[in-house]
């Protein structure tokens, strides 16, 4: 049966991928945005569609709707722009999600919160499972994100366990794909983006850090899995097992886009984790979840976006 749904960050890398998805399957979409990080061409092919509806706004201000689900998708996610508004950040985790939660409080809707495997920090456990409490620095520079989730997290159970909100909570790990920004500072775009121009690669560390990179079509149908499941109101982690060194990318790059680019390293930012790998044991038993494009593939797929959309 056909769903009025809410899509906050629909704009953006993994809103945009959403709002396509829960199109494709015959669902009214609106799509809510303030084009901090998401783009308006993200979402131009589908503007026509009857069923689609774009709202410029911000999360941090309240709204008033009628839907019946809510993806709550709304954050920067790379270093590089949730750093650059720290406070703002932290806003929208806090104050965004709080007025998410107060939405689907007063229409009776079901609501998804996108996490982050940043909340576990840079973590003493590995692989991460959801029972893991986490090593987060509390006042460092990467904070305004991972305890911003922490907090997001937080409002969810307890908006469940006092409101009786009907929420699902999902922690995503490291994505890629089509439509991510360019100048994001995540790794794979980082990567491709210094390939494909021929500049040096930079590594920060000595690039033995891992990190386990999950293809956006994989993470979305784990996404809508989880929204639809009955009884079941996580978290779950969601991303990909295969764990690859930050080294092993920068040369799989190097080799698919056919770069004479040179690898060069750079000192390591503050709180940066060493390792990050899903224990997908929960997602796989509850939601069925698999993972289907593997990184060559991905990347391919990625490097042909980057080709076509870089200036």
């Amino acid at each position: 049966m056909s769903k009025r749904i809410l899509i906050t960050g629909g704009a953006g890398f993994l809103g945009s991928h959403l709002c396509e998805k829960l199109l494709d399957e015959g669902n009214e979409i609106i799509c809510l945005d303030n084009f901090h990080t998401g783009r308006k061409k993200n979402i131009l092919h589908l503007l026509d569609n009857p069923r689609f509806e774009l709202i410029r706004h911000d999360i941090t201000e309240e709204i008033r709707l009628e839907v019946d689900q809510i993806y709550n998708m709304a954050c920067p996610a790379s270093p590089v722009h949730y750093q650059s508004n720290p406070i703002k950040t932290i806003k929208t985790n806090v104050l965004g999600t709080m007025n998410m939660l107060g939405l689907a409080k007063r229409v009776n809707a079901r609501l998804l919160q996108a996490s982050t495997s940043e909340i576990y920090g840079d973590p003493k456990e590995h692989p991460q499972r959801e029972s893991y409490w986490g090593n987060v620095n509390t006042i460092g520079i990467r904070s305004c994100y991972d305890e911003g989730k922490r907090v997001s997290e937080t409002l969810c159970f307890d908006y469940n366990r006092y409101n009786n909100v009907d929420i699902r909570v999902i922690r995503i790990f490291n994505t890629y794909g089509p439509r991510m920004l360019a100048d994001d500072g995540r790794v794979v775009s980082n990567f491709i983006v210094q390939a494909l121009r021929g500049n040096d690669i930079t590594i920060y560390g000595d690039g033995s850090q891992t990190r386990s990179f999950c293809y956006v079509d994989d993470l979305v149908t784990g996404i809508v899995s989880m929204m639809n499941k009955e009884g079941f109101l996580g978290p779950v982690n969601l991303g990909n097992e295969s764990e690859f060194t930050v080294k092993e990318l920068a040369e799989l790059v190097i080799e698919k886009t056919n770069s004479k680019s040179k690898i060069i390293y750079n000192p390591l930012p503050q709180d940066d984790p060493a390792r990050r790998k899903p224990d997908l044991t929960i997602a796989k038993e509850k939601l069925n979840y698999k993972v289907n494009v593997p990184l060559r593939d991905g990347l391919v797929k990625t490097i042909a976006y980057f080709e076509k959309n870089l200036n």
